[in-house]
């Protein structure tokens, strides 16, 4: 194993990448096992891959990316046999947006061998959602575009069960404060979060985009501590 996997519930798994803690979900089913994000580099992709195969889920067969960030997408590519699911601005990312996704990559230090090496390989989404149900055998899981926040199309994956899992993307971050940026929508993010804890509950475990996993408490904070930085003007 590359990677160190935590299990919040049985058959739902969760590792953070160590190039900016970029959390990847795994969940299985009895006939299909889903990815939530992919990383950066072909080389996390295929550490990855190896690492699913160890732990009995098989080849990936569906794979949700949750924005068009970098750190969440460009290793499409390591997952050949894969359906990817993606928003259309995903898709548009790798597609005609290519160049910027590059230029953001090297602006967090990302090697520029191994980032040309997953931009000339990238898969693209075959299905452009914001909303859909995946029946991956046995267990269905929920994508939901919840609301605008720290972009104009977050996804999240809903695993329901006991507890029910909740893929947060970046939406939610516990290694750092939320990622605010010139896309992002600072005044409807805190909604979006209500929206996120009506689909998880209160006893559901979720999995940030970056850092530790966190409880339905935390995700409240978050959203409490954007909805001051919204009405101080930027300030935390």
């Amino acid at each position: 194993m590359t990677y160190a996997w935590e299990t919040p519930a049985e058959g739902v798994y969760r590792c953070r990448l160590p190039f900016l803690d970029v959390t990847v979900g795994l969940v299985r089913g009895s006939t299909a096992t889903l990815l939530v994000d992919c990383g950066t580099t072909l080389v996390e992709a295929a550490a990855v891959a190896a690492d699913v195969e160890t732990l009995g889920a098989g080849a990936v067969t569906h794979l949700v990316m949750t924005h068009d960030h970098f750190d969440h997408i460009l290793g499409s590519a390591g997952f050949p046999d894969a359906e990817l699911f993606g928003p259309p601005a995903v898709s548009a990312a790798l597609t005609t947006g290519l160049a910027g996704v590059r230029a953001h990559a090297l602006g967090y230090g990302a090697d520029p061998v191994e980032l040309d090496r997953a931009v000339a390989a990238v898969r693209a989404p075959d299905h452009r959602l914001l909303d859909a149900d995946l029946d991956l055998g046995g267990r269905v899981v929920q994508v939901r575009h919840p609301g605008l926040g720290h972009t104009d199309h977050d996804l999240v994956v809903v695993v329901p069960g006991q507890p029910t899992v909740v893929f947060c993307g970046d939406l939610v971050e516990e290694s750092g404060d939320p990622s605010v940026t010139a896309e992002s929508d600072l005044a409807s993010w805190p909604r979006t979060l209500d929206r996120l804890l009506e689909l998880g509950g209160e006893d559901a475990v979720y999995v940030p985009g970056h850092g530790a996993m966190v409880d339905a408490g935390f995700v409240r904070r978050q959203r409490d501590w954007l909805a001051h930085r919204h009405h101080t003007g930027g300030t935390p």
